[in-house]
């Protein structure tokens, strides 16, 4: 506080003399440097300006140690100023200009540390609610991963940092688009407040910037995060899981290197197509990825993977296990797996019909998830030295005669159909057309056609001439089919074989090793369909790649989360962790108090049971911050500012 001075008469001696008001500065909501009038001290003629300054100081530090009880007031060596100190702060005191809490009050003491304001309840006003809890949920798993640390070590700016963990948790939360993310972020979320982004410079170009940044340092940061999570939740990755799959992407791409037309899992045989390879482990962290063109065979990628796989950061003398598909699961695969010393487990892609068990197998009943009743029994085949597991399930074996009689069906009702064709007018009647439309129905179900005996039988006729030849074209006047004898179309259903270079492990050992290929078809559902990576719309392979790792890094955030919920017995899926959490809100509330300033606190809303469950479980805060606090004084307008009305101009 400081005196302000201004010249005026006084009324009582008659002489123009020096009015003096003791004023605060202060920052209105718009940054301006505002002043207010504490006390109107009048005309202090008997002072001079040393004593004014003392004064001033003297109340200042008075007012501002008010509440504290260890202050000792040191007063002046002039009675004059002490007298001026002590009128001057009972006046601030009795017009609360200042808060006084009194140790005699009960009631005040009762108050004491909290904030007691007299508010106009109707200029209450909630503004600026947007989503948190999903977002900070996110971050903490960020920092659990040391996410910025990483980041830091690579030489990045704190605002690239900031702006990395922002587009990596809106990925996360609200997997879309960068043009829909930037809107996103700021009209809908309070990820910019958790992780200190200018949320006024967030667009979607600094969004694909930094997007193509990260992948950069796609392998540095692949490598930390995979020994990070090992260290943090203690894991030994006795057992990797590698699989493919693949996503298209809407548009030509005429000048695209990586998209290609293959076999689409999505049946988009009409779109172009890249493969995202994963070699994860059963925790389903990601241990190394690879981004391959669309026309590549699963058989074909696995030994570029395991050249690459990381090393492993356990101490353990024991053999890491592969676990593959069928479709991937060749015998020169499986040799290379053993040359490089990892043991495998697979599906094995041909069905054994010459097999022996052993005289001390034995026949080992497990149960699904749905208690449904399998049989495992070891078996030798004469094939190679490994050993295979048969697998017999009922529940399988019904699926499988299900589907193999409506196949059947179908494939007998196609050629009745074009049998039916013989006969009619216009009809498909040419020995070499019928055989082709048999052969593109036994294509279309090669499980079936192989039982069947097709039979057609044709006659000759004259058609047409060319020229001075007559062209004889035969013509099926019949066709007939049936099933072959000693052939039971079922004798396979429900039974498959597993194949592996373990030796020592019990029978529901290797059948547990095995379902957890699940795993990673569970990382392949997060990916495409909670992380929105499917289809692609970037034009560029470069923004396509930066798309993909964006998506896995999320998938990172994804998982880490849900291991530590799933530890703890709770399974819900992603998009239901995300649904849960966006419960928890941050608000602005603003009102008006009895002395007519502008109070606004911006804060989180309480976490529900069921978000509060989410946070204990993983030991994460409820909230970034519990409350900011702000006090805007109302401005006054000045004489000056008055707006008059301007007379017009003489004619």
């Amino acid at each position: 506080m400081y005196f302000k001075v201004s010249m005026r008469k006084n009324p009582e001696t008659g002489v123009y003399s020096g009015y003096y008001r003791l004023v605060e500065s202060y920052r209105n909501e718009d940054g301006r440097v505002c002043h207010r009038t504490m006390v109107n001290a009048g005309y202090l003629d008997d002072l001079n300006a040393d004593q004014l300054v003392i004064i001033q100081k003297l109340i200042t530090e008075k007012a501002e140690n008010c509440n504290n009880p260890l202050f000792t007031y040191q007063e002046s060596d002039d009675s004059l100023v002490n007298k001026y100190v002590d009128e001057f702060y009972d006046i601030l005191v009795a017009k609360k200009k200042i808060d006084i809490v009194s140790k005699t009050n009960k009631k005040q003491q009762a108050n004491k540390g909290k904030d007691i304001q007299n508010i106009d309840v109707n200029s209450i006003k909630n503004k600026d609610v947007r989503e948190i809890g999903s977002e900070w949920m996110c971050h903490q798993a960020l920092e659990q991963l040391q996410f910025g640390g990483f980041l830091e070590k690579q030489g990045w700016s704190d605002h690239d940092i900031n702006l990395a963990k922002t587009h990596l948790i809106s990925r996360a939360v609200y997997p879309a688009s960068e043009l829909k993310t930037s809107k996103w972020i700021k009209e809908n979320s309070s990820v910019c407040e958790i992780t200190g982004t200018d949320i006024g410079k967030v667009t979607k170009d600094k969004l694909y910037r930094i997007s193509n940044k990260l992948y950069e340092v796609k392998e540095a940061l692949e490598n930390h995060l995979s020994v990070r999570t090992n260290e943090l939740f203690d894991i030994k990755d006795k057992i990797v899981l590698y699989d493919l799959t693949n996503t298209y992407f809407e548009g030509r791409k005429e000048h695209s290197s990586i998209a290609k037309f293959g076999r689409s899992k999505e049946k988009r045989s009409d779109a172009k197509l890249v493969v995202l390879a994963l070699v994860i482990n059963v925790e389903g962290f990601i241990k190394y990825s690879s981004i391959l063109e669309g026309n590549m065979a699963d058989s074909k990628t696995l030994e570029g993977m395991i050249n690459n796989l990381r090393v492993k950061t356990s101490t353990s003398s024991k053999k890491a296990l592969v676990v593959i598909d069928a479709g991937i699961a060749t015998d020169d695969n499986l040799k290379m797996i053993a040359s490089k010393g990892y043991d495998y487990l697979c599906v094995s892609r041909v069905h054994l019909t010459k097999y022996t068990i052993d005289a001390n197998a034995k026949t080992v009943s497990v149960y699904d998830n749905k208690k449904r009743k399998i049989e495992l029994c070891r078996v030798k085949s004469e094939r190679n030295n490994d050993y295979y597991l048969k697998v017999k399930s009922e529940a399988k074996k019904l699926k499988e005669r299900s589907m193999n009689e409506q196949f059947q069906a179908r494939f007998e009702e196609g050629l009745r159909k074009i049998n039916e064709s013989l006969s009619k007018k216009g009809g498909v009647k040419r020995l070499d057309k019928v055989h082709e439309r048999i052969g593109r129905l036994k294509q279309k179900y090669p499980s079936i056609q192989r039982y069947y005996n097709i039979e057609v039988n044709a006659l000759a006729e004259e058609k047409g001439t060319r020229g001075k030849k007559t062209q004889k074209h035969p013509l099926a006047s019949s066709i007939e089919w049936s099933v072959k004898e000693n052939i039971e179309i079922n004798a396979r259903s429900g039974i498959y074989f597993l194949r592996t270079s373990l030796e020592n492990y019990d029978e529901d050992v290797l059948w547990s090793f095995y379902n957890t290929i699940r795993e990673i078809e569970a990382s392949f559902r997060v990916l495409k369909t909670d992380l929105d990576l499917r289809p692609i719309y970037h034009k560029t392979d470069s923004s396509t790649m930066a798309h993909l790792h964006l998506g896995l890094l999320a998938y990172w955030v994804v998982n880490t989360i849900r291991y530590q919920l799933k530890s703890k017995g709770i399974n819900h899926g992603w998009k239901e962790i995300v649904r849960i959490m966006n419960t928890q809100k941050a608000v602005t509330t603003t009102a008006q108090n009895v002395e007519d300033q502008t109070i606004s606190i911006r804060r989180c809303s309480e976490p529900n049971e069921k978000v509060k469950q989410l946070y204990d479980a993983l030991k994460y805060k409820y909230a970034p911050f519990t409350r900011k606090k702000s006090v805007v004084h109302k401005m006054k307008i000045k004489k000056s500012q008055v707006a008059t009305k301007q007379e017009s101009p003489p004619i």
